[in-house]
């Protein structure tokens, strides 16, 4: 089990113009794999290679991918260089914008220097030749596969953290679960103590062996069973250990696990029509929130 948070990085090469890659992966939860990659725009046809070789790592989560370039480039290579009219159109656009909303400081120049093309990278108008995207890429590649391990080994340590916290949770809940089993059979007794005692109160002449009240006792028997319930949660707490003791992802089989404990817990709840269970489900509900809480970084 991995945690969906982490972070690695690696750096590469050196890459066909001298220079060293460095390549960063970090990620948040989502329910869904999303792959984002920030990449020179020169490199932009290795996108879609980088976005398999995340997807090969990594279930879920929104992921992020950024490639730097370090050191200097070899001669007769072009470096990017300053496109001083887009910075000039830039910094107009930014400057009638702060006359309008009536701002009086001066738009500084790290944002202008962040605008669109303000920046030109030579390369990137003149695309690379196929020998030169393979020569690149096999250097991307590289430079990601170590990142993806360092992100992998941080995800891996969250997830021990995690996984000893949710069985220490689950452990709570199956202490719970087996108060409520100790305290089902004793429902029907008290129930029945207390049918008898209405029926003296009342000053009916029924006999403690009377047919009807047999009858009554039994449906209510009947009726605030939850050993179907017990047995269920059981099952599935076997379920949890299991998956969080594997090596596959099981962040979403968990939530699913933790929506059939939760409609467990209710049933027990609305059926058991007891002070004393009603209790161990107030805390069974209250800790399986954490649990589901905690599911949501798994990935």
């Amino acid at each position: 089990m991995k945690s969906m948070t982490g972070h690695g990085r690696a750096t590469g090469g050196p890459a066909p113009d001298g220079r060293r890659i460095a390549v960063e992966v970090q990620s948040v939860n989502r329910k869904q794999l999303e792959v984002v990659c920030s990449l020179p725009r020169f490199l932009a046809f290795a996108e879609a290679p980088l976005r398999e070789a995340v997807a090969g790592s990594v279930a879920r989560g929104r992921v992020t991918l950024s490639v730097a370039l370090e050191g200097a480039q070899e001669k007769g290579v072009a470096a990017p260089g300053l496109d001083r009219a887009a910075a000039l159109r830039w910094h107009k656009e930014l400057d009638a914008l702060r006359k309008r909303i009536g701002l009086k400081a001066e738009v500084p120049l790290e944002m202008v220097l962040r605008g669109p093309g303000v920046f030109a990278d030579s390369q990137a108008e003149a695309p690379l030749d196929e020998a030169g995207q393979k020569a690149w890429l096999a250097v991307l590649l590289k430079a990601t596969a170590k990142a993806l391990k360092e992100y992998d080994r941080m995800r891996e340590a969250e997830g021990k953290h995690l996984a000893a916290d949710l069985l220490s949770r689950i452990g709570e809940m199956e202490e719970a679960t087996a108060a409520v089993g100790k305290r089902a059979p004793l429902v029907v007794t008290a129930y029945a103590a207390a049918l008898r005692t209405r029926i003296a109160v009342l000053g009916l002449e029924l006999g403690t062996d009377d047919e009807r009240v047999a009858k009554e006792v039994l449906f209510h028997a009947d009726r605030c069973d939850v050993t179907e319930e017990l047995t269920r949660l059981g099952s599935h707490f076997g379920q949890f250990r299991a998956f969080l003791s594997g090596k596959e992802a099981a962040g979403r089989t968990l939530d699913f696990l933790s929506q059939e404990l939760n409609r467990e817990i209710n049933t027990i709840g609305s059926k058991a029509n007891d002070v004393g269970i009603a209790r161990h489900v107030v805390a069974l509900k209250s800790t399986l929130e954490k649990v589901r809480e905690q599911i949501q970084n798994f990935e």
